[in-house]
């Protein structure tokens, strides 16, 4: 059993198939790998990413199943184990952990993760909404130690909206690329379009069904492009929004199901070996933070084409080096894009280059600092 000094702990909600849980999966790996041992504080515990996780983590479910009503029950926990440091992961944790931490009238030190641009996220928001939001960030984020963003665009909007100096903020690059990304994406072709004989390119979309992901405009994208060349489109996920893509598509004469034009395979739980396979990735989304998908896609050698959001996708292809960078909701700029890259794709070393910084190891090694921890001399 390691020494108490050794442990993080870690205060989250996993919850779906969502790329935050995969994430903070990747990245807790990353810590087992530098020695440390993990307790994982749990609200909700209804994901497949929690599969992942290494043996020798200890989960420990909190209730109430609500983040901020699970705080009195982190506060016991607090006060009983004392722990150096808390990693809470998201903006309801991290306002649940400040209050915690003062009712448990401990010295741990706090580190938030935040992933959204919330300014983007609130944007259409009432006024209403947006105050009962943004005033309890501004009263309790200035108790915590250090805000980790997962890009500068999140960065600078938590400095803005929480009105915290910018020194209290960390940028460090999400745990994408790991050790087994190689493998999973040599797995069998999970796709009839996918077939290395294909005579006809595949573009791939993916993502929840939800606003936030826009996949109504990659549609549009891809019946223009495809009045232009041959082009087949698959769409990863799922959610409730899907009927109203399958809708659109069928109302644009689209073709649905691996005989036609459009196929909607759902979630997949090893997406890498779909975009491995891929000609074209396309990222259509209003908002993101960080976005993982256009990084594993980069990552795979796989020409890309993503919104110019906020925030992430500028960062990630370097203002467009890598990539084209399309107008929110402009599915006329994002179907020549497409064709444009289909066209002339960049080299899958150069598109390679581009998420150099989004390893797990680097990411880890980040993390621990930011905590002010340092990997033992065991793991190195």
């Amino acid at each position: 059993m390691p020494a108490p000094s050794t442990r993080i702990a870690i205060f989250a909600s996993f919850s779906g198939q969502g790329g935050v849980e995969r994430m903070l999966a990747h990245l807790i790996q990353g810590f087992c790998d530098q020695g440390f041992a993990i307790d994982l504080l749990l609200v909700r515990a209804s994901s497949a990413a929690l599969e992942q996780l290494p043996e020798s983590v200890r989960c420990i479910p909190l209730r109430p199943a609500h983040t901020l009503l699970a705080t009195f029950a982190l506060a016991r926990w607090l006060h009983r184990e004392r722990p150096p440091v808390l990693l809470a992961v998201k903006d309801r944790a991290g306002r649940a952990a400040v209050i915690a931490r003062a009712l448990a009238r401990t010295d741990t030190r706090l580190v938030l993760r935040l992933g959204t641009n919330l300014s983007a996220a609130l944007s259409g928001s009432s006024l209403a909404r947006r105050w009962l939001r943004l005033a309890p960030i501004r009263l309790l984020y200035p108790a915590i130690e250090t805000v980790v963003a997962v890009s500068e665009g999140v960065a600078a909007d938590t400095a803005q909206i929480a009105r915290l100096p910018r020194s209290q903020i960390r940028v460090i690059r999400n745990p994408v690329i790991r050790p087994q990304l190689a493998e999973l994406a040599a797995a069998p072709s999970p796709h009839p379009w996918l077939v290395e004989t294909k005579s006809i390119p595949v573009i791939i979309g993916a993502g929840r069904f939800q606003r936030q992901k826009d996949f109504p405009t990659l549609v549009r994208a891809f019946h223009l492009a495809r009045q232009k060349r041959p082009c087949r489109l698959l769409i990863l996920g799922g959610g409730r929004g899907r009927r109203a893509v399958e809708e659109l598509a069928i109302g644009l004469g689209l073709r649905l199901g691996p005989d036609g034009d459009l196929d909607l395979p759902g979630f997949q739980t090893n997406s890498y070996c779909w975009l491995a396979r891929a000609d074209l990735f396309v990222l259509s989304s209003a908002w993101e933070g960080s976005p993982n998908v256009l990084t594993e896609a980069l990552a795979l050698g796989i020409p890309s084409v993503s919104t110019d959001c906020p925030s992430g996708p500028r960062e990630i292809l370097a203002d467009g080096r890598y990539g084209p960078l399309v107008p929110v909701g402009d599915s006329g700029a994002m179907a020549s894009a497409m064709l444009q890259t289909l066209e002339n794709p960049l080299p899958a070393r150069t598109l390679k280059q581009a998420v150099t910084d989004y390893t797990q190891t680097a990411s880890s090694l980040a993390y621990l600092d930011a905590m002010g921890l340092r990997a033992l001399p065991s793991s190195t």
